[in-house]
């Protein structure tokens, strides 16, 4: 159990921070072998859809009065109105992803989840790319002067997200920041983005699974949600407290350390 509140909380904070959720739990699970034992492979992706509903279900609580007044408007005034505006910017965003997803997320889980070294590149690489992106671009713009043409293009970054490594959070972040959104919206607007991609994904994986992988092991999935539930809605919380007054550098500097400790870790294996 205590292996499970580990990856559960791992799972909290990855999947908000720009690190890499399905990164960590690959590494941490599959290469480090944290919960392994517990987690047996034909349990490990429906474990992640658990831990991922824990997350999804932090966003809706935590924007569930923006959500709903995105749809209220949305529906009511439409895109003239800058809430409505929102939801139908939500909307545009989240199909390249979900096409994508649908049509290749099985392709790339059967040949890069086992990839480890290039998990740990991808995770590299996009630190590298937040770094350069918010340090050279101006923060001159809110979700308020955002536009459809935005919108979509930071949509169209989270395909990158379905390789491990790169992040969701991540790739949403940097496109967001290449478009001179400031920090602290270019979050508020990945973690909007987060609920329809991530809520769809679970619900994809629900289609397919075995529902008495599940039911043979309540405890470990219902400990898995309440605790990735918990800590995903402290992270929020604080990530945006946070961009306030600081960059991604942190972030950036962590996922080289990682990607680079995770090659080291593999040539000494």
């Amino acid at each position: 159990m205590i292996a499970i509140i580990i990856l559960a909380f791992i799972q909290g904070i990855a999947e908000f921070l720009p690190i890499s959720s399905s990164a960590h739990l690959i590494i941490f699970r599959d290469l480090f072998g944290i919960g392994k034992d517990v987690i047996t492979e034909n349990m490990d992706l429906t474990f992640d859809v658990a831990l991922h509903l824990g997350t999804s279900l932090a966003i809706l609580i935590f924007f569930f009065k923006d959500f709903w007044n995105m749809f209220i408007k949305g529906v009511t005034k439409g895109p003239k109105d800058k809430e409505g505006k929102m939801m139908w910017y939500i909307i545009a965003a989240t199909i390249p992803a979900a096409l994508v997803g649908v049509l290749f997320e099985d392709t790339i889980d059967e040949n890069i989840r086992d990839k480890f070294w290039l998990i740990a590149v991808a995770l590299i690489v996009m630190g590298i790319i937040i770094y350069i992106v918010d340090k050279k671009m101006a923060r001159t713009r809110n979700l308020e002067k955002m536009t459809l043409k935005d919108a979509i293009i930071i949509g169209c970054s989270q395909i990158f997200a379905l390789i491990p490594g790169f992040s969701r959070s991540g790739t949403t972040i940097a496109a967001a920041r290449g478009l001179k959104l400031d920090r602290e919206d270019a979050a508020k607007f990945s973690f909007y983005l987060a609920e329809p991609v991530v809520l769809g994904a679970v619900v994809l994986q629900l289609i397919k699974i075995d529902f008495s992988i599940i039911a043979d092991n309540l405890a470990i999935f219902g400990v898995g949600i309440l605790v990735s539930f918990v800590v995903g809605l402290i992270c929020i919380k604080y990530l945006l407290k946070y961009l306030k007054k600081n960059s991604f550098n942190v972030f950036m500097w962590y996922r080289v350390a990682f990607g680079l400790f995770v090659l080291g870790y593999l040539l000494i294996k």
